[in-house]
C-alpha cells in the first residue's frame, strides 16, 4: 500500500540541523528528571543525571534544551540553573496589544488573560510570545502580569507611515496593537520621505529602556496612492503575495492543457452538459454542475476541479498553498492560494476546454434525499459559462443578457428542481438562515469607490450552493465511513455563558428558545420564524448569531451546529482553500484503496482557521480604508442608520443608504452617565433613563472621517430620546 506525507515548512523545526542521536533523552525525560531533582539544576549536573557522555550526545542534547527553553518548557534563571517553567509560576502566552499603550498576556492553556501595563509593554511588541507571571491586581480588580522573558519576536518587519520631528525619523506602524514607534536609523531612509508609507525591518526588537530600532527596505509610495490600502494589509497581516522562484518554475512546468496521459483512469464525461454558474468578476471556476431526472428522483453531478492531479505532497506548489491556506479576495485584486497558471488557466472549469475534475455523482430523492453517492475522477467539457444575474432571468422565465443558449434552458430546469428538492430536506432538517446584507463596491476610473450597493442573493446563487452543500456532506460521510482521517468544517452550538446570556434577553421579549442545555439548529429556526417579522428581529438575529463560535477546521468531527449537519468538510473549492485539497486527497486514496497521511492534522487545521481569520482581517482592513475615503466626501451630512453594535464607549451605527459603520461616541450621547449591559446590548443613562440597543434606528450625522486610523464619527441627530426596540405587546418597558 502506498502512502502520501505533507512535509510542512512551519512544522519541521530542525531543517538543515543533523537529527537528534538516537540516545538523546526525549524531552518528557528531560523534564522528568528536573521534576524529581526539584530544585534549579545546572546543565553539567542534568546532563549527568540523564547519562549524557560521549561530545555526539552533548552536542545533541545542547540542541534539545535549548528548543526546550525557546518554547518554552524550561527556563533558566540569573544563575543559568535550568528548571521546569511550571515550577517557577512561570506562564507561556501571546502579546496582546492595545492602541493606548497597555496590553494583556493571552496563556495558551487558555486561562483568563493577564492585564500588562504600559511599563511592561514598553519590552515587546504585539504578537510576542513570552513567559510571565502573576504580579498583582490592578484597580479594575484584574490580574497584571509582569514578562520575565520573551521567547518568541512576532515582528521582522512593520508597515507604517515615516515620519521626521527634529531631524529624529521614526515609522509609526498600520497595526495599531503595536503602540511603539519604531526609531529608525539615520543612514538607512534610503530616499523615502515623511508622510510615505515604508517597511522597516527591526534590527534591534524593544527592552525595558530601549525603544525598537529599524532600517527602511522597501517604500511602498503616498498614504492615497491607488492601491496602497491594499499593499499596506498584504504587509500588516503577513500574507504571502508574491510567488518564490520554485514555485514559479514549478507552476511552468506543467503545462497549459490537458493531455492524453491525464485521461488514464478517468471516467469520460465530456458529453454531459456542464456548467458553470458564477459571479460576472470571477475567473477561478472551482465547480460545475449537471442533472437528469431518473423517473421522480433525480442524479446529480458536482464536478470539482482537480487540483490534487497537479499539486502532490510536499512539492513547492503544495508547501505555498498551505503557507497561503486560502485565496485572499480584495475589492478589484486577488491575492491566489495557487499561480494563476493553475487557479484561472489549467485547474480552472473554463467553458469550450477540457478539464480534469473529482466528481460527486449523487442519488436525490424527490424529496431532497442524497440516497446513493459515488466520486471517481473524470474529465469534462463545460458548455457554458454561466451567470447568477442570468440564470436567475431564465429561472424567472425572463430574457437574459447575454441569451442562455436554448439548448441549455431544460438542463437548468432541472437543476432548479433539484434545488428546490435539497431546500425543502434542509428546512426539515431546520439548518439556520441568518438573513445577512452582502455589499459591493462599485469603483471608479481611479481605483476609489463610486458607490456602494446591495447584493440581492437570488435563486441561482441559492441553487448552487444546495449543490454545493449535498457534495459536502457526501465527502465527509465518505470519509468518515471510510475512516480516512481528514479535516471537517466544525461549527459548535452556543457555550453554556452565551446561551444563559441569550435567554435572559430573550425573556425581555417574552420569549423562549428551545432545546433546554443543548439546542439544536433547530430550535434557532425556530425562534427565527417566529420572530421574523417583529421590529426587533434584526437585534435578536444578531444577538443569536454572536452566541455561537467560529467555524473552525479541525480532525475531531463535532458537526456543523448551523447547517444541522452531524458531519461536514470542505470538498468544493480545492483552487481557493488548502483543506478542500486534503480532503481530495483523502478521497483519491480511499477510491484506489489506500490511505493518505496529511501529517498533524490538528497543527493543519489550527493554521488553516488562522489564514482563513488572517484574510477576514485583512480584507476589513481594506474595506474599512475605502469606505473612508469614500465618506470624506460626505461630513456634514445626514443618515438614517441602524445601532449595529453597542459598547461601554459608545454606539456603532451602519448607514441605511451607505453600508458604511461609524461610531457615536459615549461622549456624543448627552450629559448623563451612562451604564453598559453587555448581555443586553445597552447603554442606559442613570439619570435620564433613555436608552441605546442594539439594532435600534437612529439619525445621526457625519462629523469627522479620520483616514489614518480609518473611523468615522457620527452625532446623533434631533431630540436625545429612547432609542430600542424592546416594547413588547402587553409588556411595559423597564
Amino acid at each position: 500500500m502506498k502512502f502520501y506525507q505533507v512535509s510542512r515548512r512551519l512544522s519541521i523545526k530542525t531543517k538543515g540541523l543533523e537529527p537528534y542521536p538516537t540516545e538523546i533523552p526525549s524531552r518528557e525525560r528531560i523534564l522528568e528528571v528536573l521534576a524529581e531533582e526539584g530544585v534549579p539544576t545546572t546543565e553539567e549536573r542534568l546532563a549527568e543525571l540523564l547519562g549524557i557522555a560521549s561530545p555526539e550526545e552533548r552536542d545533541g542534547f545542547q540542541r534539545r534544551l535549548r528548543a526546550m527553553e525557546r518554547e518554552g518548557q524550561v527556563v533558566r534563571n540569573r544563575r543559568g540553573a535550568i528548571l521546569v517553567a511550571d515550577k517557577a509560576g512561570l506562564i507561556k502566552g501571546k502579546v496582546i496589544g492595545h492602541a493606548d499603550g497597555f496590553g494583556f498576556l493571552r496563556p495558551e492553556d487558555g486561562k483568563e488573560d493577564l492585564f500588562l501595563g504600559p511599563k511592561e509593554m514598553h519590552k515587546v511588541l504585539h504578537g510576542d510570545v513570552v513567559l510571565g507571571r502573576v504580579s498583582g491586581v490592578d484597580k479594575r480588580g484584574r490580574l497584571e502580569a509582569s514578562i520575565s522573558e520573551v521567547l518568541e519576536r512576532a515582528n521582522k518587519k512593520v508597515v507604517g507611515r515615516l515620519f521626521v520631528e527634529h531631524d529624529v525619523a521614526f515609522v509609526i506602524a498600520e497595526n495599531k496593537r503595536i503602540s511603539q514607534d519604531i526609531l529608525l536609523m539615520p543612514d538607512s531612509l534610503r530616499g523615502a520621505k515623511a508622510g510615505q508609507v515604508v517597511v522597516a525591518e527591526i534590527v534591534e526588537q524593544p527592552s525595558k529602556n530601549a525603544e525598537p530600532i529599524g532600517r527602511v527596505v522597501e517604500i511602498l509610495g503616498n498614504y492615497a496612492d491607488p492601491g496602497m490600502e491594499i499593499e499596506i494589509a498584504l504587509r500588516k497581516h503577513d500574507l504571502p503575495h508574491e510567488w518564490p522562484a520554485d514555485v514559479e518554475a514549478a507552476a511552468r512546468r506543467i503545462g497549459s492543457r490537458v493531455e492524453p496521459k491525464d485521461l488514464k483512469g478517468r471516467k469520460d464525461l465530456r458529453k454531459l452538459a456542464f456548467v458553470t454558474i458564477d459571479g460576472e468578476t470571477a475567473r477561478d471556476f472551482d465547480d460545475a454542475v449537471y442533472a437528469e431526472r431518473v423517473g421522480k428522483n433525480f442524479k446529480l453531478w458536482v464536478a470539482i476541479a482537480d487540483v490534487s492531479h497537479y499539486v502532490h505532497p510536499g512539492d513547492p506548489l503544495d508547501q505555498e498553498a498551505y503557507d497561503r491556506g486560502n485565496s485572499v479576495y480584495f475589492p478589484r485584486r486577488v491575492i491566489p492560494m495557487l499561480p494563476e497558471e493553475l487557479s484561472n488557466e489549467l485547474c480552472s472549469l473554463k467553458a469550450d476546454v477540457d478539464r480534469l475534475v473529482m466528481v460527486c455523482e449523487m442519488e436525490v430523492t424527490a424529496g431532497g434525499v442524497v440516497k446513493a453517492y459515488e466520486f471517481h475522477p473524470g474529465v469534462i467539457h463545460s458548455h457554458a459559462r454561466l451567470t447568477y444575474t442570468r440564470v436567475a432571468a431564465v429561472l424567472a422565465g425572463q430574457p437574459a443578457d447575454p441569451p442562455v443558449a436554448k439548448e441549455l434552458v431544460p438542463q437548468l430546469e432541472i437543476l432548479y428542481a433539484v434545488f428546490k428538492a435539497l431546500f425543502s430536506q434542509r428546512q426539515k432538517r431546520g439548518a439556520i438562515d441568518f438573513e445577512t446584507v452582502e455589499t459591493q463596491m462599485i469603483f471608479d476610473d481611479h481605483g476609489k469607490i463610486e458607490r456602494i450597493v446591495r447584493v440581492e442573493r437570488n435563486d441561482a446563487h441559492r441553487l448552487i450552493e444546495e449543490c454545493m452543500l449535498a457534495a459536502n456532506v457526501s465527502a465527509s460521510d465518505y470519509l468518515e465511513k471510510s475512516d480516512q482521517p481528514t479535516l471537517y468544517r466544525v461549527h459548535e452550538g452556543p457555550t453554556p455563558e452565551k446561551l444563559e446570556s441569550l435567554r435572559s434577553m430573550l425573556k425581555d421579549f417574552a420569549l423562549t428558545l428551545g432545546g433546554g442545555d443543548k439546542p439544536h439548529a433547530k430550535d434557532y429556526a425556530e425562534l427565527l420564524k417566529r420572530i421574523k417579522d417583529r421590529p426587533y428581529a434584526g437585534m435578536l438575529q444578531t444577538v443569536m448569531l454572536r452566541s455561537l463560535h467560529q467555524a473552525v477546521y479541525t480532525p475531531e468531527n463535532v458537526g456543523h451546529f448551523g447547517l444541522a449537519y452531524d458531519a461536514y468538510a470542505h470538498f468544493t473549492s480545492p483552487i481557493r482553500r488548502y483543506p478542500d485539497l486534503l480532503v481530495h486527497r483523502g478521497i483519491k486514496a480511499v477510491v484506489k484503496g489506500q490511505r493518505y497521511q496529511a501529517g498533524d492534522l490538528n497543527a493543519i487545521g489550527n493554521h488553516c482557521s488562522e489564514t482563513e481569520r488572517r484574510a477576514d482581517d485583512a480584507t476589513r482592513d481594506v474595506e474599512a480604508w475605502l469606505k473612508c475615503y469614500y465618506m470624506q466626501d460626505h461630513v456634514g451630512e445626514e443618515f438614517e442608520g441602524t445601532v449595529s453594535g453597542v459598547t461601554n464607549f459608545g454606539l456603532f451605527i451602519t448607514l441605511d443608504e451607505l453600508y458604511v459603520d461609524g461610531l457615536v461616541h459615549i461622549s456624543d450621547l448627552g450629559q448623563d452617565y451612562f451604564t453598559f449591559d453587555a448581555a443586553k446590548h445597552t447603554l442606559r443613562g442613570e439619570r435620564s433613563g433613555v436608552k441605546y440597543q442594539l439594532a435600534a434606528r437612529v439619525k445621526v450625522k457625519v462629523v469627522r472621517v479620520n483616514l489614518e486610523q480609518a473611523k468615522i464619527d457620527f452625532t446623533l441627530v434631533g431630540e436625545k430620546k429612547q432609542v430600542s426596540d424592546t416594547k413588547v405587546k402587553g409588556k411595559k418597558k423597564r
